[in-house]
Order: C-alpha cells, then sequence, then structure tokens
C-alpha cells in the first residue's frame, strides 16, 4: 500500500492534487497552514512562499495516519521516508509554492467574489441545526486549525490559480493522428509462438528444514522478525462508566435549554436551483425568456457558451450573494427569476424544487436535549474527580489509592508497541498523547493527569515494559518452515526454467525439451496483445510473445510457474480493424501530453522564483535520520520539448 500511494504521488496532477488534499483539512478538522513563515530555517523556500520544519512535521503527520487507514495498520515516518516518499512530497511542495508564487506575480489573480464563493460552500463552517452559514463558526474552526480568514483565502486562491492555469495549458494541446496511428499499430499487431509451462512438479520441492537451517534463515531476516518493543500500562479513566447511572435531568432545565436552542433547532427551507450568470442584461433577458419556453438549463447554457451552476437542497444562507438570494427564494413556487445584477454579472435562476423550513417541537427535542446536558453532566463529573485525584496524589497517595479516592476507574491496557500495534500487528487506535506518555515513562513510572480530547483526562501508570527481541525458534518454527520452504522451491522453479529457456536458445527444439519434463507446447497463431489474448492464454504467455524478437526465446513467470517459448512470426496491425481506434487514441495522448506540458511549464515556472527544498530540514523536522546523499534540491529544470 505503501508503494502504491507512493506512485500515485510521481502523477502528472500530483501537485494540484496535494493542493485539494490539504484544502479539504479545513473541512474535516485538521490544521493547514503550509505558508507559515515562523523562522529563519525552511523546508522549502519559494521568492515570498516558504515552509518552515513545524508545518512540514504536521502535514506529514497526517498523510501518515492517512496511508495508515488505507493500509490498515500503522506506518511510520521511517517507512514512509523509505519509500521515497519525503522526498516525492518535498518535490510537490516545492514546485506548488514557486508556481503560486510566481503566478502571484505574474498576474493569475482569481476574482475576491469567486473566492468568497467558495469558502462559503465548506460545509465545516455552516451551523448543522440551521444549516446556514455561521459566522462565528467560520472564524472559531479557523482559529483550532491556528489559521486565519486570510490563510484560507490564499489556498482557496492558489488551488483555482493551479485548476486554470492547468485546464488553459491542457486544453490547447492536440498531437497528430501518425502519433496515435503508430501507437495503434503497435497494439492491434498479432503475433505466432510457441510455449510451454515449467510447474513445480517439474522442478521438485524442497525438503523439511533443520534447525540449523531454520536458525541461518531466521539471522538472514532478523529485521523482519525482531519483536518490537512492548508497553503495558494501567490507565485511570476519570469519565463516567458505562454502568453507572446517567445523571438526572429536570423539566425545567429542559425546559430552559429548549428556550435557550429553539431558534437553531428548527430546519431552515431548502431549494433547488440552477444558477445562470452572464456579462450583460440582454444575455440575461433572453436566457430568462428561453428557461420560461420550456428550454432546460442544461440547453440554455451550452447556447450560451456558458456553464451552469446547479444547488441542491441549498439553504438562504448559503447563497453569498444577497441580491441571488432574495430573487431566488422569493419565488413563491418553482419558475424562473428576473435577471439579477450581481458581482460578477447578470444571474438568472431556475427553481425547480421547494422543502419548506420545519420548526422542531419540545417533546421531538426533548432526546436530543436530555443527551446534551447528560453529556455536559459527565464533563462536570470527569473534572471533580480530576480535581480529587489531583489533590489525592499531592497528599503523596499512589495512582491507584487517588483513583479510588477520586471515583474513577482503573482500566489495564494490552500490550502495545511505540506506533500502537497489538502484538498481533492489528492497530489499536489509541490516542497520542497516551502513546508519548507511555514510551517517555519507564517501567513503574506514573504520569499526571493528560488531556486526551475535550472532556477527556487520563493518567498512566507504566506496569511492564517487554525489550525488543528476536523470538525463539521454537515460537516461530511453522511460520518460518513455511516460509523456508517457499523460498526453496521458488529458487528450484527458478533454476530449471533458466536449464530449459538455455536449452531452447542453444538450438534445441522447442517441443524436444518441452518433452523431457513432461510439459505440453501450445503453438497458436494471430494472438492479439488484448483482454481477450490475456484471457486465453495468460500475461506470462502475452508478455514473452509480445517482448521478444521474432526468432528469440522467452521466459516470463507465470501464475502456476514459468512460460518458456519462441516467436515464430510478427504480422503487421489490419488497417480496417485499427482505423477506428485512431481517434479515441489521439484523444488520449493529447490528454497524456497536455498533463506533462503543464507538469513541464509549473516546474519552469517554480525554477524561475528559485523554489528549493532542504531535505535534510526536513529529516530533522520529522526526527528520523537523515540520509547521506545531499539534502538541498530544487526543481529539476524543464527538459526540451
Amino acid at each position: 500500500m505503501i508503494s502504491l500511494f507512493r506512485n500515485f504521488a510521481k502523477s502528472k496532477w500530483a501537485v494540484g492534487l496535494f493542493a485539494l488534499i490539504i484544502l479539504s483539512f479545513v473541512v474535516v478538522g485538521a490544521q493547514s497552514d503550509i505558508f507559515s513563515n515562523l523562522g529563519p530555517r525552511h523546508v522549502v523556500s519559494a521568492g515570498e512562499r516558504s515552509m518552515d520544519g513545524a508545518r512540514f512535521r504536521t502535514d506529514m503527520e497526517r498523510v501518515r495516519a492517512n496511508v495508515s487507514e488505507q493500509a490498515g495498520q500503522q506506518v511510520t515516518l521511517e517507512e514512509l521516508a523509505g519509500q521515497g516518499y519525503v522526498n516525492q512530497m518535498l518535490e510537490s511542495l516545492t514546485m506548488r509554492l514557486g508556481f503560486a508564487d510566481w503566478a502571484w506575480k505574474a498576474g493569475i489573480r482569481p476574482g475576491k467574489a469567486l473566492i468568497a464563493a467558495e469558502i462559503r460552500k465548506i460545509p465545516a463552517f455552516f451551523n448543522q441545526i440551521t444549516g446556514r452559514f455561521d459566522e462565528e463558526q467560520y472564524k472559531q474552526v479557523l482559529a483550532q486549525q491556528n489559521m486565519t480568514p486570510e490563510m484560507l483565502t490564499q489556498e482557496v486562491r492558489d488551488q483555482y490559480t493551479f485548476q486554470h492555469f492547468g485546464s488553459a495549458i491542457a486544453s490547447g494541446v492536440r498531437l497528430p493522428k501518425a502519433y496515435a496511428a503508430i501507437m495503434v499499430a503497435s497494439a492491434t499487431e498479432t503475433r505466432d509462438g510457441a510455449w510451454f509451462t515449467v510447474t513445480q512438479a517439474m522442478a521438485g520441492t524442497a525438503g523439511t528444514p533443520t534447525d540449523a537451517q531454520l536458525t541461518a534463515f531466521m539471522k538472514e531476516n532478523e529485521a523482519q522478525l525482531r519483536m518490537p518493543e512492548f508497553r503495558q500500562v494501567s490507565m485511570v479513566l476519570f469519565t463516567p462508566g458505562p454502568n453507572e447511572p446517567r445523571a438526572a435531568i429536570s423539566e425545567e432545565k429542559l425546559r430552559e435549554r429548549y428556550d435557550f436552542r429553539k431558534d437553531s433547532l428548527s430546519q431552515p427551507e431548502k431549494r433547488n436551483f440552477t444558477l445562470l450568470t452572464v456579462p450583460t442584461l440582454d444575455a440575461a433577458n433572453k436566457i430568462a425568456a428561453e428557461l420560461r419556453a420550456g428550454k432546460t438549463p442544461a440547453e440554455v447554457a451550452a447556447g450560451a457558451r456558458i456553464q451552469p451552476a446547479p444547488y441542491n437542497n441549498t439553504p438562504r444562507s448559503a447563497l453569498g450573494d444577497a441580491k441571488i438570494a432574495e430573487a431566488v427564494f422569493g419565488l413563491a413556487g418553482n419558475g424562473v427569476t428576473n435577471p439579477v445584477q450581481g458581482a460578477v454579472g447578470y444571474t438568472v435562476a431556475v427553481v425547480t424544487a421547494i422543502a419548506p423550513g420545519q420548526s422542531m417541537s419540545f417533546e421531538q427535542a426533548r432526546p436530543q436535549l436530555v443527551a446534551e446536558l447528560q453529556a455536559e453532566a459527565a464533563k462536570q463529573v470527569a473534572y471533580d474527580r480530576v480535581k480529587a485525584f489531583e489533590e489525592a496524589r499531592t497528599a503523596g497517595k499512589s495512582i491507584a489509592d487517588a483513583a479510588k479516592a477520586a471515583g474513577a476507574r482503573i482500566a489495564q491496557l494490552p500490550p502495545f508497541t511505540r506506533d500502537g500495534r497489538l502484538p498481533n500487528g492489528q492497530p489499536y487506535n489509541l490516542p497520542k498523547p497516551i502513546l508519548d506518555t507511555a514510551y517517555a515513562l519507564n517501567k513503574g513510572g506514573e504520569s499526571d493527569v493528560l488531556t486526551a480530547a475535550e472532556g477527556e483526562y487520563f493518567a498512566l501508570r507504566v506496569d511492564d515494559v517487554r525489550a525488543s527481541a528476536l523470538p525463539t525458534l521454537d515460537e516461530v518454527r511453522p511460520m518460518l518452515t513455511q516460509a523456508w520452504v517457499q523460498q526453496q522451491n521458488a529458487r528450484l522453479l527458478a533454476q530449471k526454467a533458466e536449464e530449459l529457456a538455455a536449452r531452447v536458445r542453444a538450438g534445441e527444439d522447442i517441443t524436444a525439451v518441452a518433452a523431457s519434463v513432461n510439459a505440453a507446447v501450445n503453438v497458436r497463431t494471430n494472438v492479439s496483445a488484448d483482454a481477450a489474448g490475456q484471457q486465453a492464454h495468460g500475461a506470462g504467455a502475452l508478455q514473452g510473445l509480445f517482448g521478444t524478437a521474432k526468432g528469440q526465446t522467452f521466459s516470463n513467470q507465470a501464475e502456476n510457474g514459468f512460460v518458456i517459448g519462441k516467436v515464430t512470426a510478427i504480422h503487421a496491425a489490419n488497417v480496417g480493424r485499427a482505423a477506428p481506434l485512431i481517434a479515441p487514441a489521439t484523444r488520449q495522448l493529447s490528454q497524456g501530453w497536455g498533463n506533462e506540458a503543464v507538469q513541464v511549464a509549473m516546474t519552469a515556472a517554480a525554477a524561475r522564483t528559485k523554489a528549493k527544498s532542504d531535505l535534510a530540514e526536513a529529516y530533522r523536522a520529522l526526527g528520523i535520520e537523515a540520509p547521506a546523499a545531499p539534502a538541498v534540491a530544487g526543481p529539476a529544470p524543464a527538459p526540451a520539448r
């Protein structure tokens, strides 16, 4: 999974996708400020843009968590670095910051209204009860992310710049059809060949290994077999347990909370509508007339050569332009508005569905209010227990005695590793503060009260430390035996395949070579390199047939062994079959070349700003060993085209 993620980072649009990922952190509640410049040492520097080590580590930790979730197990920063992902991340960020700095200075700047409208679409800034854009919530969410409105505005502005610049470059690329014709001709040619399969039974199998062989094999794979350090802790929990009775909530408190939140508990009216914006009033009047005549928004937009903006189940507060919002929600029912002059032209809206607003009665809100007040009461109980616990600890009591005095619970956690894995390798999903505290203490050490999340407190005692060590031979004998046998069988099979292939290369008849191991020879003509050919003959045979010159011998690994064969004839492509494929191949090639053109242009722009990254500083920020190679690098110069 790590290598797959690393290969994805090498794609031509990786620089833009990184921007999307970083911007999405605002929505899911992570921290993002890649342009912070809080110190004199930078991981990335690009003109007036820069990124310091703290910001880089935060972003890499976020990426590590994302990769771990996709892989189904904890992935360390060292493993990401070993796969070259840190270098790929730096390369993309260097290009991104360098291009953004160049684009701003070159005058590529999206309009303020466009940026504001995009920000007002981010779900994290909407009140979940009213469905409206909440200015206070907007500021609070940004503050939680260590961001300011200016930082978010810059993020959105840069993302628009990447998208529009890339689209403008890529859409103008058109390659000659001759290129596609050559590719299609190569892909549609057919070949003749003869081959046979060498199986494990023909090569023989390994016997049962001796203890000496297993011990040597164990030593060869020591790094993979060594068990990591495990720690076992007792954790003091201050929140009420599942069997503790919940706090009783009086009717008076429920009424008071309902009166306070009555407005926010209501559901606003929502509508489905489409906005069509044009530069002039005459064009807007024409659009309104066509919509009223029965044309669909898509048909009208196509005729006016504009892009319609559909909104589904949208409250009034989601529209940033007050005039447009008044027009859309001023209609008594489905219909078409008159043209409205907005910030970027004249807009006509067509409303297709209306969901009336709904108020919530006291009885309907009761379960939600009870749960809310009980959660607040539980937090107060936890706070009171923390206070009593700390007083007992100050008086000299142990963690166990202090927990008993405070009414807190003690739970013993199973052994876990530094990166939060159980002995069976499964992720334990412990909060980072618990992992950090457990591995900062020695055996028998006791922590102060710490916070894992809002309203969640804990204290730890390290009960046991199991040092990293190799398992004994008896502990891993079955697994080790299986691995040793598999390795030896693969070696025997490869040796036998090479022996038989060498005989064919030396000129011996392939039928005779196959007969020496009781294998049947497959003789096929007009084999194609498409999916049907692969399904009929297998990937190993197909790779050999189309990867080898006429008269040459091939030996490829296949699903059930090795395929050994020869190419006997190559037939040119059929014109009638190849001709219809040229047009789609031309589009595909143009798209690929367009992506390459965007990559080259952005690299050249970053080079103009003298964008560079400091790999050594990046590794220092991550707290892992720096590579021996020189660490300072900038974007590669744009290759000639």
